[in-house]
């Protein structure tokens, strides 16, 4: 369900069993400097129509500043419509009582005496989804929503297709956040899913872990003209349905485009589609033969080498030039624990078995060592953990 935007707010959409959002919502994890700088996001959140917050103990210092900013702007009188939303997220693997003081925590620190919504941060492991089912993340889940300090439970998941699917599946959420990209579709049809059964469900970074889309390749941004290449992932994922697009702000700036599309809303334009269509043709031409059309239908892997992952990697190196992204992608496998992938390219010991499965006739192994040799290079930070 989409409604009519509000004088000067935008677009705000149906979020699974809680009040409407806006099209884009203001991810805190960049914002983690000083007040000052929370403010500032905030305050230009609000100014794009923005009305969910989504923030993390994990996050470091970012409950807290965003608590002291959403102080600060209501002694300025400002607040969106209907007041803020704010979503946070517990760690999967908590007893009851260190999860139920971990929540009061958090709300300490917010300063606030109730979450519109509590998510499950890092649904990536069959032991976290029976954690969270079956578990004592059940009984906590179930605690938050009965005392009224939480409105709907959801949870985010970097994990696999087939462990996400069951999590919607069980109705036990309320909304999901999820790695749906222009560049990455894979897991567009579980969200889909999720709308369907009545979930919200969020586009975790759209931008960033979609292919550094706020700072494109040269070739990427040809490729997607007339468009930049974040507004067109933004309305790919938009039209499709999608209940919110987070953003993650350091400075205003990093809103303008949210703040230009808070009512672009509605189905592709056939100029749009144009675009898109362009986009996936030329990078079959640049790959030719060697294109991964991620089936999947190569897995399982005897040494669990991610191959549809690396060779999607290996994608969009060569079919759009996006060097920086794919090497910082790559060189964080085996680095980010459930978070991520943990066996990289040289995991492949040219077994063979993959080859006869995959219905392009793909040279995998030979792909996956040359996947290597473009992405290998030293080790990058992650954003936080």
């Amino acid at each position: 369900m989409t409604t009519e935007p509000l004088a000067g707010v935008g677009v705000r959409r149906a979020f699974g069993a809680g009040p409407e959002v806006s099209l884009f919502t203001l991810g805190t994890m960049r914002a983690l400097k000083d007040r000052e700088q929370m403010v500032a996001v905030v305050r230009a959140a609000h100014a794009a129509g923005i009305n969910h917050l989504e923030t993390a103990p994990a996050y470091g210092p970012a409950e807290t500043f965003l608590g002291q900013s959403l102080d600060q702007l209501a002694r300025e009188g400002i607040a969106p419509e209907g007041g803020w939303l704010i979503t946070s997220k517990l760690l999967p693997g908590l007893s009851l009582e260190q999860g139920k003081r971990a929540l009061s925590a958090c709300l300490e620190r917010l300063g606030r005496p109730f979450l519109h919504g509590l998510a499950v941060h890092g649904l990536n492991r069959e032991d976290h989804l029976h954690w969270a089912i079956d578990g004592d993340g059940a009984r906590l889940l179930e605690w938050a929503l009965r005392s009224g300090l939480v409105g709907q439970v959801g949870f985010s998941s970097h994990g696999p297709n087939s462990l996400i699917a069951r999590a919607i599946s069980t109705g036990r959420f309320q909304f999901c956040s999820l790695h749906l990209h222009l560049l990455d579709p894979a897991r567009l049809p579980l969200a889909l899913q999720a709308l369907g059964a009545g979930m919200g469900v969020m586009a975790i970074s759209p931008a960033d872990k979609g292919g550094r889309l706020q700072a494109p390749s040269s070739l990427l941004r040809a490729d997607c003209q007339p468009w930049e290449p974040l507004a067109l992932a933004y309305r790919y994922l938009l039209a499709a349905g999608i209940s919110t697009l987070m953003v993650g702000a350091n400075s205003p700036a990093d809103l303008n485009l949210a703040a230009s599309m808070a009512s672009s809303d509605g189905a592709l334009t056939p100029a749009e589609q144009t675009a898109l269509t362009r986009l996936e043709r030329l990078r079959q031409q640049r790959l030719g033969e060697t294109l991964c059309h991620q089936c999947r239908a190569c897995l399982p892997c005897p040494q669990e080498v991610p191959i549809p992952e690396l060779l999607r990697l290996r994608n969009l190196r060569l079919g759009h030039h996006l060097k920086e992204f794919t090497e910082e992608r790559y060189n964080l496998i085996g680095r980010a624990g459930h978070w991520w992938e943990e066996v990289n390219a040289e995991g492949c010991e040219t077994c063979g078995d993959c080859l006869p499965r995959c219905p392009h006739q793909l040279a995998i192994p030979d792909l996956l060592a040359e996947t290597h040799q473009l992405l290998a290079a030293a080790p990058r930070r992650r954003l936080w953990g």
